[in-house]
């Protein structure tokens, strides 16, 4: 079983940035898509970047293209999510996810089978 931690979180003003890692551990890196996902206060979870085991192919929300980019490093068996230009509705808990399978990337929240982290809070003032 993979264990996943996320870290980097933290308060920002609109307009700024941050970057999410996540690293796993417990099972192989490679192989496995890796996904990140948010959920603010009052919301469901909703997708936010994806990218499979190679990182050759990204997945954004539209909410987000543009100003996040999903990136990983499979020697550190970590993914990252650098979040630029920063909003307010960008605020939630943000979670990192990997697929069960290998060859297929996390691409909604209610897919079945999916890993996840335990979050790390992003809050944007205004």
């Amino acid at each position: 079983q993979v264990q996943l931690v996320e870290s980097g979180g933290g308060l920002v003003q609109a307009g700024g940035s941050l970057r999410l890692s996540c690293a796993a551990s417990g099972r192989s890196f490679i192989g496995y898509g890796m996904g990140w996902f948010r959920q603010a206060p009052g919301k469901e979870r909703e997708f936010v970047a994806a990218i499979t085991w190679s990182g050759r192919s990204t997945y954004y929300a539209d909410s987000v293209k543009g100003r996040f980019t999903i990136s990983r490093d499979n020697a550190k068996n970590t993914v990252y999510l650098q979040m630029n230009s920063l909003k307010p509705e960008d605020t939630a808990v943000y979670y990192c996810a990997t697929s069960p399978r290998r060859n297929t990337v996390p691409s909604s929240p209610n897919s079945e089978g999916l890993e996840w982290g335990q979050g790390t809070q992003v809050t944007v003032s205004s």
